[in-house]
């Protein structure tokens, strides 16, 4: 196993790679990140790598092809300086809904970016919550694929008490939400979505009994709030007590902002800093620390020790 450990931050979350850094007691490597006049990105470690376990951290989240693009050149010059094994840290796997051939002659993008991350160099990849867990077999190298479970459940034991009820807002979530219900003894409901385009869903049927119960929406992730906000109002008209929801990645933007602003079905959307994200003013988002999980995989890596145990859910 390589001795020397070195941890590199991309320019997508400097805030979580700090954080991170300082779980582990060790300082961020030192890497110059620039722009040509014409935006082509420039990299160099200022320090060196050879023969070390190099970690980067680099979600790949919006803007998705500067910051996919950025980590790409981070492998190749790790790669080129003779690092003794590069791992890959995506707290976010950008492009990852597009995970199959659902509709003719549309690519299969999850699986190019693993081609990419292999070619330009990483070793291993280091991921959370992916948004379909196929996607760890479009990986040639290994891949440790972590879940915000740890981080979220006690946050809700803590704040929502018993008798809860969590609701899978499409038949894709079915997963998710029964590992949440294992983990918390709760009861588990379903909502039947379609979506008509890349910004609109429509949600309808649901399947399961929510009256005069908490209910919590669990999901991978969200960007405009439209599936979270139209279930949250499924609930509501159920006879649902209160409306939570629990998402892993909030990729949220104007339109998803104000949504959540004026939805008063929902009490909080509840979600970890994988990527940039504040609490709201008004208590609408609250994230979740998920360096120390993140830490303690890379710390685990490195050492080759056993990286499931951080899936069990501690009090």
């Amino acid at each position: 196993m390589p001795q020397n450990i070195c941890i590199y931050s991309g320019s997508a979350h400097p805030a979580l790679s700090q954080a991170i850094a300082e779980y582990l007691g060790i300082k961020l490597g030192k890497v110059n990140l620039t722009r040509f006049p014409d935006g082509e990105v420039f990299v160099q470690f200022e320090e060196n790598v050879r023969q070390a376990d190099v970690f980067i951290i680099q979600p790949t989240c919006a803007p998705p092809n500067e910051n996919l693009m950025e980590l790409l050149i981070m492998l190749d010059a790790a790669r080129r300086a003779s690092a003794a094994r590069i791992t890959a840290v995506l707290p976010f796997y950008g492009y990852a809904r597009q995970d199959r051939k659902d509709r003719p002659r549309v690519p299969i993008t999850a699986k190019l970016v693993a081609n990419l991350l292999t070619t330009a160099g990483a070793n291993r990849v280091i991921s959370m919550d992916l948004h379909s867990q196929q996607i760890q077999g479009f990986f040639d190298i290994p891949m440790d694929h972590l879940y915000a479970r740890p981080v979220i459940v006690p946050y809700l034991k803590r704040n929502l008490g018993k008798d809860l009820v969590i609701v899978a807002p499409d038949s894709g979530s079915v997963k998710m939400a029964q590992a949440y219900c294992d983990a918390l003894a709760a009861g588990l409901a379903i909502i039947a979505k379609r979506r008509i385009s890349a910004n609109s869903v429509s949600s309808s049927h649901l399947v399961g009994d929510v009256k005069g119960r908490v209910c919590i929406i669990t999901d991978d992730l969200t960007s405009t709030a439209g599936t979270i906000c139209a279930a949250a109002g499924i609930l509501k008209a159920a006879g649902a007590s209160k409306v939570y929801g629990a998402v892993s990645h909030c990729l949220l933007n104007t339109e998803a902002c104000r949504r959540l602003a004026d939805n008063s079905d929902l009490e909080q959307l509840i979600t970890t800093n994988g990527i940039p994200i504040n609490d709201t003013p008004d208590g609408k988002v609250k994230v979740l620390n998920v360096a120390p999980l993140l830490g303690e995989a890379i710390k685990r890596v490195h050492q080759g020790r056993s990286v499931s145990s951080l899936f069990k859910i501690r009090k």
